[in-house]
């Protein structure tokens, strides 16, 4: 198959019906907009979930969840992500200036996500307990 043989399914492609162009044609005078009515004027319909002026489905049922908001501040770094960096002592400036966290960030956690193989500090730095073992085990230790 090229680009040159691509064709659209059969079926799939119409042309524009062009309405109210005489009586000749089976769509002209009304268009197929029937007779008087808000449907048939110009600009006559409602806007989308109006319900006739009822309250709307949409504002009827409850909103679900939140936002939150010391979601921008915190992050989460990877046990590899440690790996890669080229120092050993670790601090939330130090993964700011190599890019693995967002400038806005206050405070991270590491999560056991892959593995780490050298000894690193980590300086308020918190852990989960399985990534707290690892780098232990790594021969790593966490100042947080």
């Amino acid at each position: 198959m090229e680009l040159n043989t691509l064709a659209p399914a059969p079926g799939s492609k119409f042309n524009r019906k062009r309405v109210g162009r005489g009586i000749g044609s089976g769509w002209g005078k009304t268009a197929g907009r029937g007779h008087k009515g808000q449907k048939s004027r110009s600009g006559g319909f409602h806007k989308v979930g109006f319900e006739g002026g009822q309250m709307p489905m949409h504002r009827r049922l409850p909103k679900r969840g939140f936002s939150s908001r010391t979601a921008a501040f915190n992050a989460q770094i990877r046990l590899t992500d440690l790996d890669t960096l080229a120092v050993d002592t670790i601090d939330i400036l130090t993964l700011k200036q190599a890019g693995l966290v967002p400038a806005q960030t206050l405070a991270v956690k590491v999560i056991l996500a892959g593995e780490i193989k050298r000894a690193v500090v980590l300086n308020g730095i918190k852990a989960t307990k399985g990534a707290a073992e690892a780098i232990s085990a790594a021969g790593g230790t966490i100042n947080a």
